[in-house]
């Protein structure tokens, strides 16, 4: 895929830069982090008055239809403004996931109140010891409706979201169900995570009515592609991430003078920060690769590049972070400097979605299998 972006591409990842750089700085964000909500209300309608909730809707069902590659762009945006919104949550993921399997006058009401901000919605599909552990949830027919039973671990964005799109195990193969937040049998436990976003634990023990199904028959293949786009925009949540850190790191190097002389003139320093700006470049290859991979038609093809683009990425996050603290001292992890929030969410970056060697085994099984 050629990665020359175009003129509309790169004027929508700039619109979204200049907006956070104007209204979100790092006293903004701690103000949102430190309330009881973890999130701003006004951001998330604002976000929708750009169309950036519209970006990975079809233009057919009056979205923008940006695709992988705008949905890239604006990721990047948004991890370098270390946006604490549900962008991912609710714009990337649970917006593919509607619009693979919603069908009709649901499929309408789901997307009109997502693209507009009205409502926020989150897939509910952690389960077990591992993100990809066979699912647990059950969904079986009862009366005229189904009883959904199970639990769902560390749920980002669920405390302020009006659907959970649950991941369940039927007679048929997997279902997805459209279940409001407020529903009797429904308990959130809300927690904060390491990088100060939101999350919820779920335990579910709830009656729905039919239709809140979304998508007939077996629904892995879809919730494969929705989730497999969503771990190609986190990479490029996590590569803006490391942009704003290298670029934090580089400054001080040159700023920090040290026995009459700026660090950065000191070998070894030079060397290591050398180092972490050939991680960065790996880390926004292999994004590369995951967003073209969001567009083959092959879905082995497709889980092999994007599980490979979460472990090169997780593993740059994890020393480029790490070097990153260790070259500004005690100071890279005090909440004053950037480097500690971009520190922080590098780390939980790591643990979502899917760990380095859960991805490392989904990729082995996936080559080995194409090959057998």
């Amino acid at each position: 895929m050629d990665f020359a972006f175009t003129e509309e591409q790169q004027m929508l990842q700039d619109s979204i830069r200049r907006y956070l750089e104007s209204g979100y700085g790092l006293e903004h964000r701690a103000r949102i982090v430190a309330g009881d909500e973890g999130w701003s209300p006004r951001t998330w309608a604002e976000l929708a008055e750009l169309g950036l909730l519209a970006l990975d809707i079809d233009e057919d069902d009056g979205g923008i239809g940006a695709g992988p590659v705008g949905t890239m762009l604006v990721s990047q945006a948004t991890g370098a403004g270390l946006l604490v919104e549900p962008f991912h949550s609710s714009a990337v993921l649970a917006t593919r996931v509607v619009s693979l399997l919603a069908q009709g006058e649901r499929r309408a009401q789901l997307l009109d109140a997502l693209a507009s901000g009205e409502a926020i919605a989150v897939l509910a599909h952690e389960e077990g010891d591992g993100w990809d552990a066979p699912l647990e949830t059950t969904a079986v027919s009862e009366g005229d409706g189904w009883r959904l039973r199970g639990r769902k671990a560390c749920v980002y964005h669920a405390p302020m979201a009006r659907w959970l799109l649950v991941t369940a195990r039927c007679a048929d193969g997997v279902g997805v169900f459209a279940v409001e937040c407020g529903a009797d049998g429904v308990d959130l436990r809300a927690v904060r995570t390491l990088d100060g976003q939101r999350a919820a634990d779920i335990a579910l023990d709830v009656l729905l009515p039919t239709d809140a199904r979304l998508g007939a028959g077996d629904a892995a293949a879809a919730l494969g592609q929705a989730l497999d786009r969503g771990i190609a925009a986190l990479c490029a949540d996590a590569l803006g991430v490391l942009d704003r850190i290298l670029v934090a790191t580089v400054r001080y190097a040159r700023e920090r003078v040290q026995f009459g002389s700026p660090i950065g003139r000191f070998q070894a320093l030079q060397h290591r920060m050398a180092d972490m700006y050939m991680q960065v470049e790996q880390a926004r290859s292999m994004t590369y690769l995951a967003t073209s991979a969001c567009l083959q038609d092959d879905p082995d093809a497709r889980r092999a590049a994007i599980s490979a683009a979460k472990v090169i990425v997780s593993q740059a996050a994890r020393r480029v972070g790490q070097e990153a603290v260790q070259l500004h001292g005690g100071m890279g992890m005090t909440d004053e400097l950037d480097v500690s929030h971009c520190f922080r969410r590098l780390l939980a970056f790591e643990l979502r979605m899917g760990t380095i060697d859960e991805h490392l085994r989904r990729y082995r099984e996936t080559v080995q299998a194409d090959g057998a």
